[in-house]
């Protein structure tokens, strides 16, 4: 999948700017509660339809090292999961694995993926006020899908994993003398048939914040989409999307 060709000319984008550090060590920890609408459908091959999910609320986790050494990257690890379940009628014929699911068919169809996200990456700029990253992430991808049809009950099931490089991009503004601050982060790519991107955008405000530690409240908009091609056989084209709030720590 031509992935260690992809994360070299990445890498080459982070040679050019001037590296920034924390004058002091940091440690950040995270937790979001994020309602996710899911969109989207998948099968054994590229010919498949769009199913029907119900909402759910899904919890994500990360934590963060940053340090005063200028050549060497911070680390970022976030857990996220991605689950969905529905039932729909399916418009046309759709095969998973060893399953042929007829037209017509009304099926249960479930969705259960983990992201873990492994980011490295640069503070270009840290002023108090405005801060910029960028990295690169090692996203990885992995669980199963499933279907199973209520009238007849034959049901199928495809695992699937993949560790999909992208680059990592992150941006936050302090707005003086209100605690709050607008923030976006992001990691993209796209090559052949697949596409992957995990984007967010919102306020925090400090609810707590001095020498020890910093408290802070989130809340924003997340957009997931994985449009993967083949991967362990399976074919999908996904987007999680929806609000989320959440509570950071910095130590």
């Amino acid at each position: 999948m031509k992935k260690t060709a992809l994360a070299l000319s990445m890498a080459g984008m982070l040679l050019a700017p001037t590296i920034q550090a924390d004058t002091l060590l940091g440690l950040y920890v995270g937790a979001d509660a994020w309602r996710t609408a899911t969109d989207g459908g998948f099968g054994y091959t590229e010919q498949f339809q769009s199913l029907n999910f119900s909402d759910k609320t899904q919890a994500s986790y990360y934590v963060a090292f940053e340090h005063p050494l200028p050549l060497i990257p911070n680390v970022r690890i976030q857990h996220t999961p991605l689950d969905a379940n529905g039932m729909t009628t399916l418009g046309s014929d759709l095969r998973l694995s060893n399953q042929t699911f007829q037209s017509g068919a009304s099926v249960n169809n479930q969705v259960n993926l983990t992201s873990t996200d492994y980011i490295l990456y640069y503070e270009l700029l840290d002023n108090g006020l405005i801060s910029l990253d960028l990295g690169l992430n090692a996203k990885y991808i992995k669980g199963s899908v499933y279907m199973s049809d209520n009238t007849t009950g034959i049901a199928a099931g495809q695992n699937a994993s993949e560790v999909v490089p992208t680059v990592y991009a992150a941006a936050t503004i302090g707005l003086p003398l209100t605690g709050l601050e607008v923030f976006a982060s992001g990691s993209y790519i796209s090559y052949d048939d697949n596409r992957v991107y995990d984007v967010q955008a919102g306020v925090a405000y400090a609810l707590l914040d001095n020498i020890a530690i910093d408290l802070r409240l989130k809340a924003g908009y997340r957009a997931v989409n994985l449009k993967l091609d083949d991967i362990d056989h399976l074919y999908t084209d996904i987007d999680f999307s929806g609000a989320f709030v959440g509570l950071e720590v910095h130590f």
